[in-house]
């Protein structure tokens, strides 16, 4: 796994090459498929079949959770920095403490075995929250931490995660937002249905929240919210009429793009301004966007608002490059 501290931002040498980062993908490293494959009960593996509580079985591709196959995809999409995790959608987060720290010590060792370009996300047990447990996986390196949305939806929520949170504002660190468990999908419902209901609402009303109340709590706290926060910002408008004011502008609130193209981009750019947005593909779940917005904005999405996000130097990444014969 990359570890942002182990480069030397003032180091000399060769300009570095415009870097491409992707901020949200997915990727299962082999510790954790025996973990899962180890389990009896949902979130579990059968062979490559993905079994969740509230949501129709997934068949997943052993092609998607192989390294070098990721290694060489990311080259093809001009990626120099790839940033991974576990969905939050598995809820490994919600097992009892016991459950919860066996999976997600599978993956923080897995992902600390990935290759150098990839970085990763760290998880966090809501059961029991251990800011002391995510210290130490930022000390190993990890971008950030990584929450389901589901446990950011209100004041409540703000309280449970408040530790970690500070933790995450003591190191210079992100959050960043995911959608979590879906609770409304029933058999005989289509299998789009968490996606499009369960993960948009999540992501609206999470939005909203952190402007209630994780803003105040965390007035030093760098968030990314997934999917344009289920598109949130731009209902700035009946925001404005039923609070009296709209949203104001936040330079450290991000919201990352994936599945979603260039009209909802464009509609969110001219909410928030295009300083808000970074690169986020969700492989292997959706592809990446490439939106017809310019060369401006591109730039921006892709290599300046992420190192903002992840608070990197661009000398950072000298060298990180994926070679496409990986």
């Amino acid at each position: 796994m990359n570890r942002f501290t182990k480069f030397d931002a003032a180091g000399s040498g060769p300009a570095p090459r415009a870097p491409s980062i992707d901020v949200h993908q997915h990727l299962w490293p082999a510790a954790l498929v025996a973990a899962m494959r180890g389990r009896t009960e949902p979130p579990r593996l059968r062979e490559w079949t993905l079994e969740l509580a509230s949501e129709p079985e997934h068949a997943a591709d052993p092609r998607d959770h192989d390294l070098v196959l990721r290694a060489k995809q990311a080259a093809t999409d001009g990626l120099e920095l790839v940033l991974v995790s576990v969905s939050s959608a598995l809820g490994i987060e919600y097992l009892p403490p016991a459950e919860s720290v066996e999976l997600l010590d599978a993956w923080h060792e897995g992902a600390l075995d990935l290759p150098s370009s990839f970085g990763a996300w760290a998880l966090a047990c809501l059961t029991d929250p251990d800011p002391a447990a995510l210290k130490r996986q930022l000390g190993r390196g990890f971008a950030g931490l990584q929450l389901p949305a589901t446990a950011l939806l209100d004041r409540a929520g703000y309280a449970h995660v408040g530790p970690l949170l500070e933790v995450l504002e003591d190191h210079c660190k992100p959050l960043f937002v995911h959608p979590g468990p879906a609770n409304s999908w029933r058999p005989g419902a289509p299998s789009w249905w968490p996606a499009m209901v369960d993960y948009v609402g999540q992501m609206h009303r999470a939005w909203f929240a952190f402007r209630a109340f994780g803003r105040a709590a965390h007035p030093r706290l760098r968030v990314c919210f997934a999917m344009l926060a289920g598109l949130a910002p731009l209902h700035g408008e009946r925001f404005a009429a039923r609070a009296g004011d709209r949203s104001p502008v936040d330079d450290e609130v991000f919201l990352e793009v994936s599945s979603y193209g260039t009209r909802a981009i464009d509609a969110t750019v001219r909410v928030l301004g295009v300083d808000s947005l970074v690169n986020g593909s969700d492989r292997p779940y959706a592809r990446p966007i490439d939106p017809e917005l310019g060369d401006a904005v591109s730039w921006a999405l892709r290599r300046s608002n992420p190192l903002r996000l992840l608070d990197i130097e661009e000398e950072v990444l000298d060298g990180l490059a994926i070679p496409a014969g990986t």
